[in-house]
């Protein structure tokens, strides 16, 4: 999938920002906002058409005509979510969330970040505030998502650096009996310990910190809810955004306090209910069609303010994580990847667990014991710029799938600007695994001996290490550890030393 075209003119931006939002994307209870948004929101049943304007004062008519959601054997979970509509009576096809970026068609972008089979089983009760078949967002072709110079990439670390956790994902970690399902809304970016500086999005102001509230929580939406680690913070747009899990805010961020995109808001952690592994999670709600407000996908408005901060002209992408039993057939998948110079010309190498190679966007494969595995793609551009991405599968014993494999999850600091002779900092904690269980063994990729950390799984404690590369290049480490039955997890981290 090609990224639309960031650089719009002025002009097309202050028309954008001039004129009214359409009825279908402004319900009755949203407040008046400072500054107007580019995206139109409509909420349709299958077989639903309705006229929707855009930022630029253009009309398009839009239908939804079909949704497909396919589960997975173990869970019964929703894995994808296809969506058919028609733009103008023309068709095209849309998978919802999963790390999936608009796509053009006519005069338009869409996206689907939702779909009403979300809903069933979540252990949260609709964060979408969606009450029907799918929700679609749309902008004029050749817009931006949402307005430059509003929005920054919320971390100081590069893209991918670690691993990711975004819309419609689902948490496997939880027990296969668990009766609910946790269908993650927000971005969760993974990051080391105390060591990752976490920036807000945008200009705000601070209407919630460390538990406490600017007024009375009545003034809030639902989708705003206080807790010791978390920070929101409430932009022009009327817009509330979420950052949480942070092991430290900073002095600066207090209530009512008027906060400027860039600036420091805390230090990446995992504190509160971040499942023992160090991210930054960052939700947006805004108002939605239902009348209400409700979670919106921000993984686009991050994708634009990467690219516009550090313009990357190739990303590897083969995510979201996936979920099988012994003997049941996987595709792995980096189709999604993204390419400047067009995906006609890309080359993917792919290198399997097994020691297999293999090529092409897509593989199938599968495994014959449980484990954490972690599958890595080398895409080749035709200039010759190499990126990487890793595969993560999660395998349950066939017979027994309660029985979870252990799963590591690594990090390192710093992510970007790193020379020959800097001194680069690990971390990795194991999960699902008894401390007795043997250690994490890492090898750097240069050739240097290995090393062994053993981090807690409770109280969840990250181990951490240190290494120096003497050579500038692009470096795989791998991690990998363990249980007494044998079964391993492994975890990949991709490391660029410059010249």
């Amino acid at each position: 999938m090609l990224i639309t075209n960031l650089r719009v003119s002025k002009r097309f931006v202050a028309v954008c920002l001039m004129v009214a939002a359409a009825v279908v994307s402004r319900p009755a209870s949203a407040e008046s906002p400072e500054q107007e948004s580019l995206v139109r929101t409509v909420d349709l049943n299958v077989g639903e058409a309705v006229s929707v304007e855009l930022c630029d004062g253009t009309t398009v008519e839009v239908k939804l005509a079909s949704v497909a959601e396919h589960r997975d054997p173990v869970r019964n979970a929703l894995r994808r979510a296809l969506v058919q509509v028609e733009i103008d009576g023309e068709p095209i096809a849309l998978e919802s969330g999963n790390y999936r970026l608009p796509k053009t068609v006519g005069r338009v972008q869409i996206d689907c970040p939702v779909t009403k089979g979300y809903l069933a089983r979540a252990n949260k009760a609709n964060p979408w505030s969606l009450d029907r078949d799918a929700r679609l967002r749309l902008w004029p072709k050749g817009s931006p998502w949402i307005r430059p110079g509003t929005f920054g990439y919320p971390l100081n670390q590069r893209w991918f650096a670690g691993y990711t956790q975004m819309c419609n994902q689902i948490a496997d970690d939880e027990k296969v009996e668990s009766k609910t399902i946790y269908y993650h809304w927000g971005l969760d970016f993974g990051g080391a310990e105390g060591m990752v500086d976490v920036l807000a999005a945008t200009d705000g102001t601070v209407v919630s910190t460390a538990g406490k509230f600017l007024g009375k929580k009545s003034d809030y939406p639902p989708t705003v809810e206080p807790r010791y680690d978390v920070v929101y913070l409430r932009d022009e747009r009327g817009w509330y955004y979420r950052y949480s899990h942070l092991f430290s805010i900073d002095p600066a961020v207090k209530l009512g306090a008027r906060i400027a995109m860039g600036q420091k808001i805390g230090v990446l952690g995992k504190e509160g209910a971040s499942g023992g592994w160090s991210h930054l999670h960052l939700d947006v709600s805004r108002p939605m069609p239902s009348g209400r407000y409700g979670i919106d996908d921000a993984y686009a408005f991050a994708w634009q303010a990467y690219q516009q901060e550090h313009p990357t002209p190739l990303v590897a992408v083969v995510r979201p994580h996936q979920l099988a039993r012994v003997g049941d057939p996987v595709v792995l998948d980096a189709s999604n990847s993204y390419s400047a110079a067009g995906g006609d010309s890309l080359e993917y190498e792919w290198t399997l667990s097994d020691g297999a190679k293999a090529a092409g966007p897509t593989v199938e494969r599968t495994y014959d014991r449980p484990g954490w595995y972690c599958e890595t793609v080398k895409l080749t551009d035709a200039d010759g710029r190499t990126d990487y991405d890793f595969a993560k599968v999660m395998v349950l014993s066939r017979d027994n799938p309660r029985k979870r494999p252990p799963n590591v999850h690594a990090a390192y600091w710093p992510t970007r600007g790193i020379k020959p002779g800097d001194t680069v900092t690990f971390k990795v904690i194991t999960r699902n695994i008894e401390p007795g269980d043997g250690r994490e063994v890492w090898d750097f990729g240069d050739g240097s001996p290995t090393v062994a950390t053993q981090s807690v799984p409770k109280p969840y404690t990250y181990a951490a290490t240190t290494h120096v590369f003497d050579k500038p290049g692009g470096y795989l480490v791998t991690i990998h550890r363990e249980n007494r039955r044998g079964e391993r997890a492994t975890d990949r981290l991709y490391v660029r030393v410059e010249e």
